[in-house]
């Protein structure tokens, strides 16, 4: 009798993303679910969840310089030229695969790092209307927008601050359907689930012509 395991092929792998960066990447799903479901009615809970947003993403930006080879931003940031061709070569189905981040994929690592960045700061010094006094003053341009007598610190620079907050909160939203597209997008294309890459770790073996 053959044995049915002699006809299973296994495909080799190769670990690409530390335990860090798989825990980092799930705890700031969890963390930003949190944060956006309770943002109207529980705002301990929202608070919560946005200082831990805040820790997670500068844990990630500290990782990111001296993690493991694929968490590193030198290894996966590439220059404009090669991001930006980088969506036409998939238009034309020539774009290569990477092993870790691919350029675009890159890009919209940092968009989101950076847009977190903005959501949490702006969520902190809403918590205390003191805290607005660390700002720098804006242009004089802007003081005649302020009704009775509002000024960058008051009533009026509070509110430019919410809307802020919420605007980049809902950007947050776009970009990450957006990472979700790319990545079944990628893992369509790539026959590979990227998703589970994340979970696992682990990643298909690179073929001639994929980027290590």
């Amino acid at each position: 009798m053959t044995d049915l395991a002699s006809h299973t092929t296994k495909v080799p792998t190769v670990r690409v993303w530390d335990p860090l960066v798989r825990v980092f990447h799930w705890t700031l799903v969890a963390a930003f679910t949190i944060a956006w479901l309770s943002a109207d009615e529980l705002s301990t809970v929202h608070e919560i969840a946005g200082y831990g947003i805040a820790a997670l993403v500068a844990f990630r930006l500290v990782w990111g310089l001296i993690g493991s080879r694929y968490a590193r931003f030198a290894g996966f940031v590439k220059r404009p030229g090669t991001t930006l061709a980088y969506p036409g070569d998939m238009l034309r189905g020539k774009e290569r695969r990477y092993l870790g981040h691919n350029p675009a994929g890159a890009a919209m690592i940092v968009a989101l790092l950076v847009t977190l960045s903005g959501t949490a700061f702006s969520g902190w010094l809403l918590e205390e209307p003191d805290r607005m006094a660390m700002l720098p003053e804006g242009p004089q341009i802007v003081a005649p927008a302020f009704a009775d007598g509002d000024n960058a610190y008051g009533n009026g620079g509070e509110g430019m601050l919410e809307e802020m907050h919420e605007v980049l909160a809902n950007l947050m939203l776009l970009l990450v359907a957006l990472h979700v597209g790319g990545i079944v997008l990628a893992s369509i294309r790539h026959h590979e689930n990227l998703a589970r890459a994340m979970i696992t770790g682990d990643k298909r073996s690179p073929a001639p012509g994929d980027i290590g």
